[in-house]
């Protein structure tokens, strides 16, 4: 019984963050790649300070795995976001009823709590710079609170895009 409620967390936890959706040029030899740098003109769709953290974070990233960011790189990425707020779907519920013999009416209504979410796809393209052609793609749809703190949005986006870099370079 203990090992079925770890499973039951596990599975729970593991479906919490961002979806996550690739693809990439099969005939491409991605072991052949080892430089990179940013497309010389992103427009994102995101703030100046979001874009900075998707660079930094991204750098971190790429370089982790054994990219070299370089002035003239053999790859070249890009980034754009498509963003809308939504209420909070979580709602707090408030009833008043009576019941008589054989009847009942009944009047409810929902408090939303949470406060406004962000909902956003983010999409990362990888394109080679010789060919100027995509090789690969990935796009996450993930939410975070509109009213999130600096450290909120570097978590966010820290968890989003690690999940995003995780099938990079394809095997």
């Amino acid at each position: 019984m203990k090992a079925f409620c770890y499973f039951v967390f596990l599975v729970f936890l593991s479906s919490c963050g961002a979806t996550i959706a690739y693809d990439f040029d099969t005939e491409k030899d991605f072991t052949t790649f080892t430089t990179y740098n940013f497309y010389p003109s992103i427009s994102s769709g995101l703030s100046e300070l979001d874009d900075n953290r998707i660079y930094k974070i991204t750098d971190s990233i790429l370089q982790n795995k054994g990219f070299v960011k370089s002035q003239t790189p053999q790859l070249l990425v890009n980034f754009y976001s498509d963003e809308f707020t939504t209420r909070s779907r979580n709602t707090i519920g408030i009833g008043v009823g009576n019941t008589g013999r054989n009847t009942s009416v009944g009047v409810s209504g929902g408090i939303p709590i949470g406060g406004d979410e962000v909902n956003q796809t983010l999409t990362i393209d990888i394109i080679e710079e010789k060919t100027d052609l995509l090789v690969w793609q990935a796009i996450a749809n993930g939410s975070y609170k509109a009213k999130a703190t600096p450290q909120q949005k570097d978590i966010y986006y820290t968890k989003t895009l690690v999940k995003l870099f995780k099938p990079f370079p394809p095997k």
